[in-house]
């Protein structure tokens, strides 16, 4: 551990009740590992109003080394008006904070309301070396949100998405270091970072790994029955869920035995009801909702035989990873994220972005062929090893040691 001590932006929101302040649960897991790399930690988080959602909990799980750890709130403001109204002193607050501190570390991702671009500019103005951390490319996010959506959404993001981009560039360039999340973002940023570095964000431990036991007995049950597909995360337009649903009801039209959920929330869940109902899906696909235990979770990425996603947006979801370390092949759009996950060994199949009958060609090539399946269900487990939490932890602590 080291005897110095770091100021990080985390962009998770925290929210006040009456046992104190409430986190979600995998953020407290992240102060956690980074307390135990630094003497001390200072947060800088901002704090929504409202009831929390059912996994946030007290922040003072995150562990023994609690009492390392500094909790900074600052305001929720992503409209303009609440970002003109509070932004000096809050400016003022990340100031003093950058003073106090001997590594910086700033998540960016935004425009307005981004406390981390604030911070990150901050510390150029102070001649303080700083480290951007971001896991998706942001501003292409937002641009393709500009053909979804309301007007003001579409509109918004018109609006937003270049400024955004111009911003994103400006502090990294400016940055002594980036740290970034998965494959996808690092190769767009790294053009415009004097020391980029390729980390990961996850939260699991060598216990989720799939057992060697578990693992056999996965691979045994692939030699026949339906097909077990599955995916977990938002019900959001990003994560291509009506794709999602078109690829399973073309299995469905060319007569592959398949069983298929959908675990998690989001806006888009009403039109997947809507068009699971028009496919005569319902028999087959069962839209499960969010489910808070994390061993429930745990279990069910080890009991689904192919992980299908069909994201449509540069970025790093941590999904893929904790598929692969449930012995579970990943099978989507291909992108660098994706791509460098499975490069070792294979665990997965990747096609064009948007080529929903590609997608399905692989989905039934696994249903008919299950010596494939089972090869695929080994690689996969073998791709996902060297992801554990504390080991990346460490190493994003070890290089902003080294470079700042």
């Amino acid at each position: 551990m080291s005897n110095k001590s770091i100021l990080l932006y985390v962009p998770v929101p925290l929210f006040q009740s009456q046992d104190g302040y409430l986190l979600e649960d995998q953020a407290c897991n992240g102060l956690h590992l980074w307390a135990e790399n630094f003497s001390s930690l200072t947060v800088l988080i901002p704090v929504e109003h409202g009831p929390p959602p059912p996994s946030w909990k007290p922040i003072e799980t995150v562990g023994a080394n609690s009492d390392r750890i500094r909790i900074v709130p600052l305001p929720t403001a992503y409209r303009p008006d609440q970002f003109l109204k509070c932004y000096r002193a809050t400016r003022d607050i990340i100031s003093d904070e950058i003073d106090k501190a001997d590594y910086l570390s700033f998540a960016i991702g935004g425009l307005i309301g981004d406390w981390g671009s604030v911070g990150s500019y901050l510390a150029y103005r102070k001649g303080r070396p700083y480290a951007v951390w971001t896991d998706r490319v942001e501003s292409e996010v937002v641009r393709r949100s500009a053909s979804t959506g309301s007007f003001k959404r579409r509109l918004k993001a018109r609006l937003m998405h270049r400024p955004m981009a111009w911003s994103e560039r400006y502090l990294i360039k400016r940055a002594a270091l980036g740290l970034f999340h998965g494959k996808e973002t690092f190769d767009t940023y790294a053009p415009y970072c004097k020391q980029p570095e390729l980390v990961h964000d996850i939260h699991i431990k060598k216990s989720d790994h799939i057992a060697p036991d578990q693992l056999e007995g996965k691979m045994a049950q692939a030699t026949g029955g339906p097909l077990k597909i599955g995916y977990i995360g938002r019900a959001d337009p990003m994560k291509g869920p009506l794709d999602w649903i078109e690829v399973l009801g073309g299995l469905a039209a060319r007569g592959v035995d398949f069983e298929a959920f959908w675990m998690g929330e989001g806006s888009e869940l009403e039109a997947m009801e809507a068009r699971i109902s028009e496919l005569e899906l319902g028999e087959r696909v069962k839209l499960l909702g969010f489910v808070k235990d994390r061993a429930q979770v745990l279990e069910t990425y080890r009991e689904t035989q192919c992980f299908l996603f069909c994201h449509k947006t540069p970025e790093s979801p941590r999904c893929l990873i904790e598929a692969l370390v449930s012995g579970t092949p990943i099978v989507g759009y291909h992108g660098a994220f994706a791509e460098n996950l499975i490069a070792s060994h294979g665990g997965g199949r990747l096609v064009a972005m948007d080529d929903v009958a590609a997608l399905t060609d692989q989905l039934e090539v696994l249903a008919r062929d299950r010596t494939v399946l089972a090869g695929l269900i080994s690689a996969a487990a073998k791709d996902g090893e060297p992801f554990e939490d504390e080991e990346v932890f460490r190493h994003r602590s070890d290089v902003i040691k080294q470079y700042l």
